[in-house]
């Protein structure tokens, strides 16, 4: 019997936790499914006879490391920023750890004692990251097999509403963790294009965009994300001239966020108090110039050229210009914003979310003069519902099946790990087809 321990049950857990509990007979598993809300523990686990649901503090550190010595295989469905004191508890313990997050450098300092205790600390084994890399990882490899060589790598991965569920002009609704939407892309994203070394601030990030066309969902904003020139060396690919990942958005979302990124609506380390006494209007006021007309005069005004048309309409569906009355009693700018969003982009009973996922690929063969290839792998995940999202499907079935893989042997492995070894990624690429999570290779020359 295999003891293991999940502990989050957020909407993210949901997949995860209902593949381990359907496999737990089999496999003989015993579950424990940990959280801040025990009843949001019990409803994941709906009485099932292989699974127990706790009441968990992660800041409980007695009990955190007395449940934790209990059990043989932790998985961490936290916020990425808990994951260091799980990790610690684990390798100190002797127990396997999992989870989605990228790696940390908390983690990556746990590595050479992880892998003397024989321990797996398994990381990036999510959606993105995760399958991303798992996806990539089976192209490059294919295309390194025939001799050839990657000259251009892109990557770009978007959590969005499906077509029959977007009815807002944003084209988005919250399927994951709103704040991480909210205060996406802060900080300066790197990548190579061309050879060339660039930056992108994060005061232009939303600003300097592409447009990435998939067949049948049409087109969609992408922009930079995070540092994608470290994943040259992950990805073995140490000669490719232009290396990118970036995430996707409905198209014109990032021209109507940028506006707030702008104004300085999306800041987290300042308070504002006294809020609810405030209206959405009195804060765009706060954060303009003075000057005389509306508050949407002045924004336009403020503007100049990044206003038009499609912003208008996105702004005034959010009700900025209505006097809309402010519920927090205080919070930072993006926290107030945050409160908006969560009441207008909620993801309703019957709504479907979509995950859009595109790696993009040029390449050369020696048997053809080094001719440049050029070829698409292309993902789409449609949720069932808010509960069943497809959010949920590719974080936690990815991890979920990687985990089950390790625990019957199907491939070994000690240390920080993410799946871009064939051992971790072909299995787990092969079961996610038949959960209906399938690439599609489109050759465009």
């Amino acid at each position: 019997m295999t003891n293991i321990l999940i502990i989050g049950a957020g909407r993210s857990a949901t997949s995860l936790i209902n593949y381990l509990l359907t496999n737990a007979t089999k496999y003989n598993f015993k579950m424990t499914v940990a959280d801040v809300d025990i009843n949001l523990a019990k409803e994941k686990i709906a009485n099932n006879t292989n699974a127990v649901a706790i009441s968990f503090n992660i800041n409980d550190t007695e009990k955190r490391k007395e449940v934790i010595q209990q059990h043989d295989f932790v998985i961490s469905m936290l916020p990425a920023f808990m994951h260091a004191e799980v990790a610690k508890d684990c390798v100190e313990y002797g127990k396997h750890l999992a989870t989605a997050s990228y790696v940390s450098a908390d983690m990556k300092a746990l590595d050479k004692e992880a892998q003397k205790k024989g321990l797996l600390l398994l990381n990036e084994c999510g959606l993105d990251p995760g399958l991303d890399h798992a996806s990539a990882m089976k192209e490059i490899n294919a295309i390194k097999q025939q001799g050839g060589e990657v000259v251009s790598f892109k990557s770009y991965c978007g959590g969005l509403v499906a077509p029959e569920s977007n009815d807002n002009p944003w084209g988005y609704k919250f399927s994951w963790n709103p704040r991480n939407v909210i205060l996406a892309g802060q900080g300066t994203a790197q990548y190579l294009e061309d050879g060339a070394l660039k930056f992108l601030p994060y005061n232009r990030l939303y600003s300097q965009t592409d447009t990435i066309t998939i067949k049948g969902y049409g087109n969609f904003d992408a922009y930079a994300n995070r540092d994608s020139i470290s994943y040259k060396e992950i990805y073995g690919l140490q000669t490719t001239k232009t290396m990118l990942r970036g995430t996707l958005r409905q198209q014109h979302y990032c021209k109507a966020w940028n506006v707030f990124i702008l104004l300085g609506l999306t800041d987290d380390t300042s308070k504002i108090t006294q809020a609810d006494k405030l209206t959405y209007t009195d804060l765009l006021n706060a954060f303009l110039p003075n000057g005389t007309g509306t508050t949407k005069e002045k924004l336009k005004l403020f503007l100049k050229n990044n206003w038009d048309a499609d912003i208008e309409i996105m702004l005034d569906y959010l009700e900025l210009f209505s006097n809309k009355n402010i519920i927090l009693a205080e919070g930072s700018p993006a926290q107030l914003l945050q409160a908006l969003l969560e009441e207008k982009w909620k993801l309703q009973e019957t709504d479907k979310d979509m995950i859009v996922m595109q790696h993009q690929f040029e390449f050369t063969l020696p048997s053809t003069n080094n001719k440049v290839f050029k070829t698409n792998s292309s993902l789409i995940v449609l949720g069932t519902d808010n509960h069943n999202t497809a959010m949920a499907q590719t974080v936690g079935l990815p991890l979920a099946i990687t985990v089950k893989n390790f625990l019957t042997k199907q491939f070994t492995a000690t240390g920080v790990q993410i799946p871009i070894t064939a051992a971790i990624y072909e299995p787990l690429l092969k079961e996610l087809e038949e959960h209906r999570i399938i690439f599609n290779t489109q050759h465009l020359n």
